[in-house]
Formats: structure tokens, C-alpha cells, sequence
């Protein structure tokens, strides 16, 4: 199976005075198209860090990121923001839903950014809330859902583009645990019925199990990469 993500020698630093703090020390990685990854490690690790720089929200002071064939590391600022619109779905831990909008509108939001038709835009919306089970909570606001719901917007809203990858923060974070495992399966089903790419960030090794594969990052280094057992 191809890499849709290779990390290449990534160095991440940045300067307190004179100072140099590094965050991120030479890490190499690839992804599989696919595979559901968990980033896993201590406050100060690295990995939300690493997960910016896949999603395109950040530069690497040194090395290169490609997603797809594309060397995002060395676009503009304007050519990411294009290429983060059509190619990343992002998952939030605190959902990031607008609270005036309806669910529908949350996740037409993105599509906005796209040149489609208003009727393009309501079939990817409503195959999206489909997809997430939620076609009965269309009309409803962020503050008449329960959390787990919330966060089943936001994964509509993440995938209504059709993204090359999904990239998720903490994404169980904020939420019970029957919800959490009801989030983890729709993730899951995604990667495995859709062939999604996920790459998710979480301090839960629960979370993590439910993962293809789990990455350890300490001090800015890969120390462990294993395949999850279930």
C-alpha cells in the first residue's frame, strides 16, 4: 500500500529570545492510504505539533511534509489555505460548531470555499449527516445536541468536502464514555468502508487501540511504532 504521508528528517524549532526550544528533532514517518493512525506522548511531545505540520497549519523549520504527491512544506501560505480546503477534514476536541447555525449549516461551511452549485452543496451536506447518522438533527443547533451529537457534525462537517485525509485532536476528549466509543466507531467505520486516512491525536490508549497503528513520540522523536491489537 503507497504512502499518502511521508515526513522527511522534519525539524520544528522556534526561538524564545535567544533561545532555540525544538520541538520536533529529525522525525520521519509514512503513512499509509488508509490507515487509521493514533499519535500518542507526553504534554510536550511533539505529536500536535506533528499533526499541524500533516494538516498544513504549520511549516517545519527544516525537512519536508508531502500529503498525496504534494510537498506541502514548501507552498505559500495562500496555496495551503487552498489545498487545506480541498484536501483535510479536521475533527476538534471541542467541536468548533458555530452556535447561531444549524447543523446543516455547520457542515455546509466548508463547501462554501468550493466552486459547486447550491444544489452540489445540499446533496454532499445531507450524504454527510447521513453518513454520521444525524439526518434526523439537520435543523438543530449546536446548544440542542448532546456532546457526542456535536462532535457527529463536526465529523460530517470534516468529511463533507470528500478530504484526502481526516486529521483529529483529541477528538474523545470532551466527551462520556459511551460516546467516546460511539465516536471511535464511526472513525473507524469511516477508515474501514470509506478508506478514509485518519490520523488522530490522543493522551487515551483506549482511544489508541482502536487505531490500525500507534505512534509514541517523546521529546520531539519517534520511540515506538507499533501495530494496535484489538
Amino acid at each position: 500500500m503507497s504512502a499518502i504521508v511521508t515526513v522527511n528528517n522534519v525539524h520544528k524549532y522556534f526561538r524564545r529570545g535567544a533561545e532555540r526550544v525544538d520541538v520536533l528533532n529529525g522525525l520521519s514517518l509514512e503513512v499509509p492510504e488508509g490507515q487509521f493512525l493514533a499519535l500518542m506522548g507526553p504534554s510536550g511531545s511533539g505529536k500536535t505539533t506533528l499533526l499541524n505540520l500533516i494538516a498544513g497549519l504549520d511549516q517545519p523549520s527544516e525537512g519536508d511534509v508531502w500529503v498525496a504527491e504534494q510537498c506541502i512544506s514548501r507552498m505559500s501560505e495562500a496555496q495551503l489555505a487552498t489545498w487545506r480546503t480541498r484536501n483535510i477534514g479536521f475533527v476538534f476536541q471541542f467541536y468548533h460548531l458555530m452556535s447561531v447555525l444549524t447543523a446543516y449549516r455547520n457542515v455546509e461551511l466548508p463547501l462554501l470555499l468550493l466552486p459547486l452549485t447550491a444544489k452540489q452543496r445540499d446533496e454532499q451536506v445531507r450524504i454527510a449527516l447521513d453518513i454520521v447518522g444525524l439526518s434526523d438533527r439537520i435543523d438543530h443547533r449546536p446548544g440542542q445536541l448532546s456532546g457526542g451529537q456535536q462532535q457527529r457534525v463536526g465529523i460530517a462537517r470534516a468529511i463533507v468536502t470528500d478530504p484526502t485525509l481526516i486529521v483529529a485532536d483529541e477528538p474523545t476528549g470532551d466527551l462520556d464514555a459511551r460516546s467516546a466509543e460511539e465516536i471511535l466507531d464511526l472513525l473507524c467505520e469511516l477508515r474501514s468502508s470509506r478508506g478514509k486516512t485518519i490520523i488522530m491525536v490522543t493522551h487515551d490508549p483506549k482511544a489508541a487501540q482502536r487505531a490500525d497503528r500507534i505512534l509514541h513520540l517523546e521529546k520531539g522523536l519517534l520511540v515506538d511504532d507499533v501495530l494496535a491489537t484489538r
